[in-house]
C-alpha cells in the first residue's frame, strides 16, 4: 500500500530528506512541491556552508546531528574532516571541557587538546592566542545540494515525485483537517501536508492558519582569496569572536555571528534565482574580518573573493519546529532545521507520521510547545534575535531570557515586595529566592558555575520549609479541566483514576509504546469533572487529540492561580482559616476538597512536591491576591516565609520526586524511571539516585557519569540537599550499576566528582512527614 497522500512543501535538504525517509518506510504517495528550481532551490540549503557539529547541550539535537552524519556518509556527500573549537580565554576553555562532557553523555567521542595539538590539526592558527581546543573527529562537511538531490533520487525511485517552479498559493482544509495544496498551476489532494519551507515557513503557515514561530535572519559568509588552506583541514570555530571557518580548496570560508542581528522581511527578498542570498554589507563585516585575521594570520594578506548575507531561520529557543499542528490536523512542520540536523529531523518526523511516535524524545522541538503569548510576533522576533546573538555565547542553564514579564501570577506584586529574584520558564516569572529571607551565617562553599543564579538564601528557605512552613507559587503548573466520562482519562493513563470524588491520583500519560509522555496529578472534583496538573501545552494538546464526543478539555491555567503551603506548621496555619476539615483523619494524603480560605473559594489538594505536610491550594485569578494576603497574615504567628524554586528543587530531589522533561521523557517507561516497582520485569537501565562527595561542586544536569573510566550514563537533575548535607544527582545508569553502594564518577568540567549510588528517597523514606 502506498500509504496516505503526502504533500511536502519545499525541496531543500529537509524536504528531500523527509521524502526519502517516508518512501523508505513504504509511503510512496509523496509529492514534493518547490517554488524554485530543483535542487538548487534558492533557499538556505543552496548557500549553506555545510558544517555539521554533533556536540550539543541537548541530547535530542546531538542525536539528530549524529544520524545526519551517518546518513550523509552513506550517501557519499559528507567529508569527515573533523571539527576543532578553539579557546582563547579561560572561560571558553572551561566551556570546552563542559562540551566534552556533553559528547561523553550523548556518545559523541571527542578530546580536549592543548595549543600544540590544535596547531598540528590546523597549522594556519596563531598558536600564541590558543589556550586549548575541543576536537571531534567525526564532525565534518556536508554538501547540502548534493545531499538533497541524492535523497530525492532515492525517493523518486520508490515512487515520490518532485515538482519544481511550483509556488504554493493556498492550503485547503475541511472540518479542522487539511485536504490539499493549491499552486499557481495545479491542485494536489493530501491527507497530510508537511511544511519544509525553511524561512518561508511563516508564509506557508499563514495559509493554513497555523503560526510558524520563526524569524528569517541574515548571516554573513565570505570566501577568501588563496590563504594556504587545504580540504583536509578540520572545520574550525572561534566562538570567543563568533566566527567559524572551513576550507574551500586553498581558500577559507568565514562565517560570522559577530555582526548586529539582521532580521529579514520576506517581502524584501529579491525575486531572482537566489532569493536567500542578500547583498553583502561590508561595513558590518569589518570587525569580523579583523578578528579572523588575528586568529589566522594568512588571512591578513587575503581579500574577499565572494561574500553575501545568507538568510536562514531562528526560533525563540533555538530549537526546530517539528510535528503536527494542534490547530489543523494533518498539517505538519519540519521547520527551522539546519543542515546539521536535517536528516535526523526528517527521520524523526517520518517515524512520527508513519508509526505514530518518533523513536527519540522530541518535546524540545515540538511545534506545539509554546504558550499563546510565545507565538506573538513581537515575542518571536525579540527572542529569535537573542538566539542569533547567543549562538556562540557561553550559556548558563539559568541565564534569563531577553523577554520578561510575559506571564506573571496574581501574587507577583507581593513577591516583588518581598525582594523576589525571578527566573523564567515557559514565559512565567518564577521566584528563585526572596531577598527578605536571611542567608545562613556560614553558607557552604560552592563552585563558580553552580553559584550563578544562586543564593545561599535558598538554604534558609529549604531548612525553614522543613522546620516551620513556607509558601510556594504553583501558578505556573499547567491546570487542565476535563469533563466527561471517566473512561476517557482512564484510557490514557497508567494508574486507576476511577476512584471516589475527592481523590487525587499521581499517574502518567503513556504513549502507545508505554513511554512516559508526562507525569500528572488527576483530582476528581465531581463525578465527571477532573483537575489535571500537567507539564505544559503538550499535555493539553495530547488530551485534546484523544478527546471523544462528550469530553471537554480546557486549559484553565491563565484564569487560575495556586500556592503550595508546606511544612510542619501548615495544618495549624490553615485550619482556622477554612471551612474544610483539614484534620489528618478527615483530609488524607492524595485527597482533594472544595471549600474556602477566608472569603476565597478554593480547591485544596493534599499533595506535596517537597515532602512535607501541606496542600496545593488553587483559586480563580481574581482571588489570587486575597488568597496570598489571607495566608500571609495568618502565617505571621507561625513564622511563614515565601520560598523559591532553588529551595523547591533541592527539597524535591531529597524526596526523589521526578521532573518530566528533565529526569524522564517518552523514551523512558515508568519502571525504568522508578515510578513503578519493577515487579517481575528487570529494566535494562534505571534513573538512579547519587550522593556526591561534598567538595563544593554541584552539577546542574547533562554531565556524563563514568564507571571504570568509561561513560555509562548522564545526570538529569542535581542540587545541593541541605537536609542530607551533600549534593544530590539523579542519573540514568545501567541497572547493573544502580545498586546502592556502587561508586561512580561524574564528569564536571575538567574534573571528576566521586558519587555513590544511594537508596531513595534520601529524606523521610517512610513518608511519615507527608501523612501526619
Amino acid at each position: 500500500m502506498p500509504g496516505p497522500a503526502v504533500v511536502i512543501i519545499g525541496a531543500g535538504i529537509v524536504g528531500c530528506a523527509l521524502a526519502d525517509e517516508l518512501t523508505g518506510r513504504g509511503w510512496t504517495d509523496v509529492t514534493v512541491l518547490e517554488q524554485g528550481p530543483l535542487f538548487e532551490t534558492g533557499g538556505s540549503s543552496s548557500h549553506a556552508p555545510g558544517l555539521v557539529f554533533q556536540t550539543n547541550p541537548s541530547r535530542t539535537m546531538a542525536r539528530l546531528a549524529r544520524y545526519t552524519v551517518e546518513k550523509f556518509s552513506e550517501l557519499g556527500c559528507f567529508s569527515a574532516v573533523g571539527s576543532l573549537e578553539v579557546a582563547t580565554t579561560p572561560a571558553r576553555l572551561a566551556e570546552l571541557h563542559r562540551r566534552f562532557g556533553y559528547g561523553q553523555s550523548w556518545g559523541v567521542p571527542s578530546s580536549v587538546l592543548d595549543p600544540d595539538a590544535c596547531f598540528s590539526l590546523f597549522p594556519l592558527l596563531d598558536k600564541s592566542l590558543i589556550t586549548g581546543g575541543l576536537y571531534v573527529p567525526s564532525d565534518g562537511l556536508a554538501s547540502a545540494v548534493r545531499a538533497a538531490s541524492s535523497q530525492a533520487e532515492r525517493a523518486t525511485s520508490r515512487g515520490a515525485r518532485f515538482v519544481g517552479n511550483s509556488e504554493v498559493v493556498a492550503i485547503t482544509s475541511q472540518g479542522g483537517r487539511v485536504t490539499g495544496v493549491v499552486t499557481a498551476d495545479d491542485r494536489y489532494k493530501a491527507d497530510m501536508v508537511v511544511s519544509c519551507a525553511g524561512f518561508w515557513g511563516p508564509a506557508i503557515g499563514a495559509m493554513a492558519g497555523v503560526p510558524i514561530p520563526l524569524l528569517p535572519m541574515a548571516h554573513q559568509y565570505v570566501r577568501s582569496t588563496p590563504a594556504g588552506a587545504a580540504d583536509t583541514l578540520p572545520i574550525l570555530r572561534h566562538q570567543d569572536r563568533d566566527l567559524y571557518f572551513r576550507a574551500h580548496g586553498d581558500r577559507l570560508g568565514v562565517g560570522s555571528y559577530l555582526h548586529d542581528p539582521m532580521p529579514v522581511d520576506l517581502a524584501d527578498l529579491p525575486g531572482d534565482a537566489h532569493p536567500s542570498k542578500l547583498p553583502f554589507t561590508p561595513d558590518a563585516f569589518k570587525t569580523s574580518w579583523s578578528a579572523a585575521g588575528e586568529l589566522i594570520p594568512a588571512l591578513r594578506g587575503a581579500t574577499l573573493e565572494d561574500a553575501f548575507n545568507g538568510v536562514f531561520s531562528f526560533t525563540a529557543d533555538g530549537f526546530p519546529l517539528l510535528g503536527e499542528s494542534a490547530a489543523l490536523r494533518g498539517f505538519w512542520t519540519a521547520e527551522a532545521v539546519w543542515v546539521t540536523h536535517s536528516a535526523g529531523a526528517a527521520k524523526a518526523v517520518a517515524e512520527w507520521m508513519v508509526d505514530g511516535r518518533p523513536a527519540i524524545d522530541l518535546h524540545e522541538c515540538d511545534l506545539n510547545r509554546f504558550d499563546a503569548a510565545q507565538l506573538a510576533p513581537d515575542y518571536v522576533r525579540k527572542r529569535s534575535i537573542r538566539s542569533f546573538i547567543e549562538v556562540y555565547d557561553i550559556i548558563h542553564p539559568a541565564d534569563p531570557p531577553s523577554v520578561r514579564n510575559v506571564r506573571v501570577s496574581p501574587f507577583h506584586p507581593r513577591q516583588v515586595e518581598l525582594g523576589a529574584v525571578f527566573g523564567e520558564a515557559a514565559g512565567w516569572e518564577r521566584p528563585l529566592w526572596y531577598a527578605s529571607n536571611p542567608a545562613p551565617d556560614a553558607p557552604r562553599p560552592r563552585d563558580e558555575w553552580s553559584s550563578r543564579h544562586f543564593s545561599p538564601i535558598a538554604e534558609t528557605e529549604a531548612r525553614l520549609t522543613r522546620r516551620r512552613v513556607a509558601l510556594y507559587d504553583m501558578t505556573p503548573l499547567t491546570r487542565i479541566e476535563v469533563t466527561g466520562p471517566v473512561s476517557f482519562l482512564a484510557g490514557l493513563v497508567a494508574g486507576n483514576i476511577d476512584r471516589k470524588v475527592g481523590s487525587v491520583v499521581y499517574t502518567f500519560l503513556l504513549d502507545a509504546a508505554g513511554g512516559v509522555r508526562s507525569d500528572i496529578t488527576v483530582a476528581r472534583l465531581a463525578e465527571n469533572r477532573w483537575q489535571v496538573g500537567g507539564n505544559g501545552p503538550l499535555d493539553v494538546d495530547w488530551l485534546r487529540r484523544h478527546a471523544t464526543p462528550g469530553v471537554s478539555v480546557r486549559d484553565v491555567t491563565g484564569g487560575t492561580c495556586g500556592v503550595g503551603l508546606w511544612g510542619p506548621a501548615a495544618r495549624e496555619l490553615v485550619a482556622p482559616l477554612t471551612d474544610v476539615d483539614v484534620s489528618a483523619e478527615a483530609f488524607k494524603y492524595f485527597q482533594c476538597r472544595l471549600g474556602h480560605i477566608g472569603t476565597v473559594p478554593v480547591t485544596m489538594l493534599r499533595l506535596s512536591y517537597v515532602g512535607e505536610l501541606g496542600w496545593e491550594i488553587y483559586t480563580e485569578a481574581q482571588y489570587g491576591l486575597r488568597l496570598w494576603d489571607t495566608l500571609w497574615e495568618a502565617g505571621r504567628e507561625h513564622q511563614l516565609i515565601a520560598a523559591g524554586r532553588v529551595a523547591f528543587d533541592s527539597l524535591r530531589l531529597e524526596k526523589g520526586y521526578r521532573s518530566w522533561g528533565r529526569d524522564m521523557t517518552a523514551e523512558d517507561d515508568p519502571y525504568q524511571a522508578g515510578l513503578l516497582p519493577p515487579g517481575d520485569r528487570e529494566p535494562d537501565r534505571r534513573l538512579t539516585c547519587l550522593i556526591l562527595a561534598d567538595t563544593g561542586d554541584v552539577p546542574l544536569g547533562r554531565e556524563p557519569v563514568y564507571a571504570g573510566g568509561f561513560p555509562v550514563g548522564h545526570v538529569t537533575s542535581a542540587a545541593y540537599g541541605w537536609s542530607v548535607g551533600a549534593p544530590i544527582a539523579y542519573a540514568w545508569l545501567p541497572s547493573a550499576l544502580s545498586e546502592p553502594g556502587t561508586q561512580v564518577e561524574i564528569g564536571y568540567f575538567d574534573r571528576l566528582l566521586l558519587a555513590t549510588v544511594a537508596a531513595e528517597p534520601l529524606f523521610d523514606p517512610k513518608h511519615e512527614r507527608l501523612r501526619r
